[in-house]
């Protein structure tokens, strides 16, 4: 049975009650509005199809966002990286509105917004994280929301950079990088291990040398970015250049003083502006390793190598000439 209350100068509460349900409360600023959601409350529930929307309406974007970084973001390995966007995300104005109030309307607003500003994939990304937000808050914190981000078009994934060091900027890269090694240290040498294994930049920086194993001139990364153990073969560069390194005497000691990978795509940055070099990030050593391996060895080996686990990414080198194609049909046939 719903009751209508005045509460005070353009107040009404509503409040709603029926065995079996929890009771239902509102204020309004008119009886008319007041009447009417108490009439719609009362139908859900007599036809059975009535679903408790107070948890949603008390808890806002921000509160989930708070839960979410202490439950959720723990357990992935780009946890650093996450707690920042939530940080942000906290300080927008729909992290203070309800999870009820909130709807596909909201977020395409803020995409076209934000696509003024910054670029399709960190819109994609940001969207993605209170796609996830809200997928949680329905199944495991019992929040009957829908999901706002499934409504709208999201920003198209960007095709993958094929930026490769071009001319004499390997050179003037290296020669950047070893020049600041007071500065930055072990950038050279983080350098130089990128463009001849390919490793990522967050394999570099927490690599020990407990992983280095010159006796059958491997690096062993246990902990990799798509979660599988892998080995990266050393070149003779490599292999030469790590020896040539002071031993600590504990080998759980890692090779470089970076807190993090984005301090030394940073110090990375620094380097490429001194030497005059533009549009260059520490991930594309990873694509010119990869492409300079390619000609060398099978697509399905050039995956195992660079830790790929399916061979897409390895098609991407795999680019042999109309001749060569011929060549090789009409070897076997």
């Amino acid at each position: 049975m719903a009751s209508i209350t005045v509460r005070g100068p353009h107040q009404y509460q509503a409040q709603v009650r029926r065995k079996g349900y929890p009771t239902q409360t509102r204020t309004f600023e008119s009886k008319t509005e007041a009447k009417a959601w108490a009439a719609v409350i009362e139908s859900e529930m007599a036809r059975g199809v009535f679903i408790d929307r107070s948890e949603a309406e008390r808890t806002t974007l921000g509160d989930a966002l708070q839960r979410y970084a202490q439950e959720v973001t723990p357990l992935k390995k780009s946890a650093e990286n996450e707690l920042s966007l939530i940080r942000r995300w906290q300080k927008h104005p729909l992290a203070f509105r309800s999870l009820a109030s909130l709807y596909g309307v909201d977020f395409a607003a803020y995409r076209d917004a934000r696509l003024k500003v910054v670029s399709d994939n960190t819109v994609r990304l940001e969207l993605a994280l209170i796609s996830h937000v809200f997928t949680i808050a329905n199944k495991e914190w019992n929040i009957p929301v829908s999901n706002p981000i499934e409504s709208i078009r999201k920003p198209k994934v960007p095709a993958g950079r094929d930026r490769r060091l071009i001319d004499n900027e390997e050179e003037r890269l290296l020669k950047a990088v070893a020049d600041c090694q007071s500065e930055n240290d072990g950038l050279h040498i983080a350098t130089v291990l990128a463009i001849e294994t390919g490793m990522r930049a967050g394999e570099i920086v927490d690599l020990t040398w407990r992983q280095i194993d010159f006796n059958q001139h491997i690096i062993m990364l246990s902990d990799t970015k798509n979660g599988t153990a892998r080995v990266v073969p050393l070149t003779h560069k490599a292999e030469d250049m790590l020896k040539a390194l002071p031993r600590p005497i504990k080998s759980s000691q890692r090779l470089f003083a970076f807190h993090d990978s984005r301090g030394m795509s940073k110090a990375f940055r620094r380097a490429c502006e001194r030497a005059d070099i533009i549009d260059l990030h520490f991930h594309d050593l990873r694509h010119e390793a990869a492409s300079r391996k390619a000609p060398h060895m099978q697509p399905t080996t050039l995956a195992k190598v660079m830790g790929w686990k399916t061979i897409q990414m390895a098609m991407r080198y795999y680019n042999p000439s109309a001749q060569e194609l011929v060549a090789a049909v009409r070897a076997a046939a």
